[in-house]
């Protein structure tokens, strides 16, 4: 029997998809590339937007189309939050929430053996625990472990509460085993990942650093990177602890959503762009070579040009190596979608124009400091002519294609910065001895 995953949104998806994968294959249950005929299909939806839970349905349909006598099972935020949406769809067979990802692993054994199964079991609807789950492999070069799900915060943009509840940590026992099986198979990066990974461990009595400083401890690990972060997390005693850890990544992914203090408490964030700035700067005295990427929503309701202004000059300021830019877009079920002072969709497209100029000005800046120097990078891609790949900070990294370097540290002298990314001549190849 085949199956073919598609899965949409984030990377707490993405390791869950893998993780289903796993547990399909003792049974004879082969995974191969979706798009490929097969005898079932696993959608894991997205629901952070209304156009994602459309795209989701869309999906569904094509994949049915693609495989009109293949067993369809979808799971998902989409599913959790509206599973009538999917019900109607002709041609799908089995329903899943996300409190129980792993029926569809039951549901899909049922089918092959000809079986009886729920086509919605309500138990993968409650939202009261952090389902286990474990990878062994990944298609990536980075291997992500999922230690968290669910958050507790109160955005009034944001549906993902109510798809992933609220916070529930995997085990710090756990994530050590999994973290163990993953150096033995030779990954030399771990992301940790989850909808709040900074909340990580508030259910359970312990935190996020704590985790870290374990894995810090492991012998043979590599690069430890951290999934977004809140930046309300960094407080001082966080930054102290985090300074003396050896081998995790100098680069942090904030959910930062704007520069303008009066926007982010309407966006009801647990920071104010003042915060953020005296955040980064501590972080930046204790780790010199530390990097920040950001997520930036433009045209929150009420954001007056003013408020927009005051974003783009913290944006001008702040040395970000790189942010995402969305537009707001309202998520019904939410506050904001009920929010008067809508922005129009022309002032929003004229926003995120000119911040795209200023992140391109941005990183490039950044990229040049490093011009001259040797950098440490580890290769994940070999693709027109080139290999490629990410130093400790995020660095992107561009050097003459070689054989057999997937998935090896090397040393690089950057020569010049091009299209966003460092160009560089690899040297005799590099020990990793953090």
């Amino acid at each position: 029997m085949t199956v073919s995953f598609l899965t949409l949104g984030c990377k707490v998806n993405q390791y869950e998809s893998e993780a289903l994968s796993e547990l399909l294959a003792p049974y004879g249950i082969m995974t191969v590339p979706f798009g490929e005929r097969c005898d079932a299909v696993v959608i894991n939806t997205c629901a952070v937007t209304t156009e994602g839970e459309r795209k989701a349905r869309q999906m569904v349909r094509r994949a049915i189309a693609k495989n009109p006598d293949a067993f369809i099972a979808v799971t998902g935020c989409a599913v959790q939050l509206h599973p009538e949406s999917f019900q109607t769809i002709k041609g799908v067979s089995f329903l899943c929430g996300n409190g129980n990802k792993t029926a569809v692993v039951e549901a899909l054994l049922a089918y092959r053996n000809g079986k009886a199964f729920s086509e919605c079991p309500q138990s993968s609807f409650i939202l009261d625990r952090f389902e286990p789950m474990t990878v062994t492999k990944s298609e990536r070069t980075r291997a992500y472990i999922k230690i968290e799900d669910g958050c507790d915060s109160r955005c009034a943009y944001c549906i993902i509460k109510k798809a992933r509840g609220a916070v529930r940590s995997k085990p710090i026992a756990e994530v050590i085993a999994e973290a163990k099986g993953l150096i033995a198979a030779g990954y030399r990066e771990i992301v940790l990942t989850g909808i709040e990974t900074s909340d990580y461990g508030k259910d359970i009595g312990c935190d996020l650093v704590t985790l870290l400083e374990a894995l810090d401890s492991l012998e043979g690990i590599g690069r430890i990177r951290l999934g977004s972060l809140d930046p309300a997390m960094f407080r001082d005693s966080t930054i102290d602890r985090l300074q003396k850890l050896t081998h995790l990544c100098r680069h942090f992914h904030l959910s930062m959503q704007s520069g303008c203090s009066k926007t982010l408490a309407a966006m009801r964030r647990r920071s104010s762009a003042e915060m953020i700035k005296e955040r980064m700067g501590k972080l930046r005295k204790a780790m010199p070579d530390v990097t920040f990427t950001a997520d930036i929503i433009v045209g929150f309701p009420g954001e007056t040009d003013e408020d927009f202004a005051l974003t783009e000059r913290f944006l001008s300021e702040a040395s970000l190596l790189d942010f995402h830019i969305f537009a707001f877009s309202p998520r019904p079920g939410t506050e904001a979608a009920l929010m008067p002072d809508q922005i129009s969709s022309e002032v929003k497209a004229a926003r995120e124009q000119r911040l795209e100029t200023l992140r391109r000005a941005s990183t490039d800046a950044i990229l040049d400091g490093y011009i001259g120097k040797i950098l440490t990078v580890l290769i994940e891609e070999e693709k027109d002519g080139f290999s490629s790949g990410h130093t400790e900070n995020f660095l992107p990294v561009a050097t003459e294609r070689f054989d057999h370097c997937h998935n090896t540290l090397i040393n690089v002298l950057i020569t010049d910065r091009k299209d966003g990314r460092l160009l560089g001549k690899r040297l005799p190849a590099a020990e990793y001895d953090e």
